[in-house]
């Protein structure tokens, strides 16, 4: 493949924005987490809120919804930046209910 070919970079910024700003993410992993009766439960809360959030982006990108056509080439960064928040987010419903 040439250069001249080659995809523009996908913007690190616009998958960042996209992970901190889903609101299936948000919302999956503070309910798993504050659900979890134990602490080694909360990877699993923030990989199951991180798969629901990516098919929420899909079903997004094939709708046709704007500003997300760039991010749905890079679903690996967007998975993975979605865990990790997801696990912030499990954490954070894990210690409310502690307190």
């Amino acid at each position: 493949m040439t250069p001249d070919q080659m995809p523009p970079a996908v913007d690190l910024k616009l998958v960042l924005l996209t992970a901190l700003l889903n609101p299936v993410v948000v919302v999956l992993a503070f309910w798993l987490g504050r659900r979890a009766d134990q602490w080694q439960k909360l990877p699993v809360a923030a990989f199951a809120a991180a798969l629901a959030g990516s098919a929420a982006v899909y079903l997004a990108v094939w709708m046709g919804v704007p500003g997300l056509a760039e991010v749905g080439r890079a679903a690996a960064g967007v998975f993975i930046a979605q865990f990790l928040l997801g696990l912030a987010w499990a954490g954070a419903g894990y210690r409310s209910r502690r307190s």
